[in-house]
């Protein structure tokens, strides 16, 4: 069996969206022992972003085709999606919204002929568990409800143009934990971690399940 995990952090340490991920995939390989595991470091190997201007480029150009190099990347990041039986993904908020490494990674496999917008489906019914992590609270009732675009963009990509059935697992408060301004909600930030933590396994152990399936 084969997981695909994407990372986003640019923290290699201290890390709650990495920490979250490897409870997820502790699940699945307790289940596939045996399986794979393919990397994409979005944090310590972001992706170049003239690749996709290229990219993009040839398509509303076709004299001017994208490099080699280009098109090359783009083969080479289908390919680990497309050889994947199950997925994880790993993805702090950063300004409200997902890192630019993620969306250069976004924008770039959108334009994959089998896995963007005018494609086939191929990940379609495949399991996924995404892993969120938030600084503050973005919840109802919160001063910054609504701030949140990572999420629902995540949720739209993943679930509703790749197809994926997809599951997540979060945690809120992140930075309560070394900011003393926020002091007060560190017991809700634990909550948080502890139950992001909780559904992460979860997550992790029903992918492993559907995609043995």
């Amino acid at each position: 069996m084969h997981l695909f995990r994407l990372d986003a952090s640019i923290r290699t340490e201290g890390s709650v969206s990495r920490a979250l991920a490897d409870t997820a995939e502790q699940a699945w390989l307790a289940e596939h022992p045996g399986g794979v595991v393919t990397r994409r470091d979005l944090g310590i190997q972001p992706l170049p972003g003239d690749a996709w201007t290229a990219l993009a480029g040839a398509v509303v150009n076709p004299s001017a085709p994208a490099p080699a190099e280009a098109r090359d990347l783009l083969d080479r990041l289908g390919q680990e999606l497309l050889d994947a039986d199950a997925f994880l993904f790993a993805v702090p908020m950063y300004n409200w919204n997902v890192p630019a490494q993620v969306k250069t990674w976004l924008d770039l496999i959108l334009n994959h002929p089998q896995l963007g917008v005018h494609g086939d489906w191929p990940l379609r019914g495949k399991p996924a568990v995404l892993v969120l992590s938030r600084g503050g609270g973005y919840g109802p009732g919160t001063p910054k409800e609504g701030w949140d675009h990572a999420t629902p963009y995540l949720r739209t990509i993943l679930a509703d143009v790749f197809g994926l059935d997809l599951h997540i697992a979060e945690a809120e408060l992140t930075h309560a934990f070394w900011n003393p301004e926020m002091a007060s909600l560190r017991g809700l930030a634990e909550e948080s971690l502890k139950t992001g933590h909780e559904h992460a396994a979860e997550h992790g152990l029903r992918a492993a399940k559907l995609s043995a399936a």
